[in-house]
């Protein structure tokens, strides 16, 4: 069964930073493009960043681009996302998902937000003052 558990969200002032972190697993994490959405009540589903099976290709929605970074283990089977530089409309909870297809990687950002597959509870991120 595929589980992919979120963790590091919290509360942070405007500016600040948070590292979050996905551990997967029922799955060969290693063959599979991952990304990062976000959802809030107003906006609904967002898609944020993905990277590719290798760690090699990354890519961003505008909003983020310069202040959030996606990453990956392939060993420790763990997803990352570190935000800097954080904003009030960053506020949402976020979300660890793969692509269904093993070794895709597409561009996701002229894809549904719903594309890549959400097997998570997700994690909250709070900027508030």
């Amino acid at each position: 069964e595929v589980q992919l558990v979120e963790s590091g969200g919290g509360l942070v002032q405007p500016g600040g930073s948070l590292r979050l972190d996905c551990a997967a697993s029922g799955f060969t994490f290693s063959s599979y493009a991952m990304g990062w959405v976000r959802q809030t009540p107003g906006k609904g589903l967002e898609w944020v960043s993905a990277i590719n099976s290798g760690g090699a290709s990354t890519m961003y929605v505008d909003s983020v681009k310069g202040r959030f970074t996606i990453s990956r283990d392939n060993v420790k089977n763990t997803l990352y996302l570190r935000m800097n530089s954080l904003k009030f409309e960053d506020t949402a909870v976020y979300y660890c998902a793969k692509d269904p297809n093993p070794w895709d990687y597409r561009n996701y950002a002229k894809l549904p937000a719903g594309y890549l597959e959400v097997r998570g509870q997700g994690t909250l991120v709070t900027v508030s003052s």
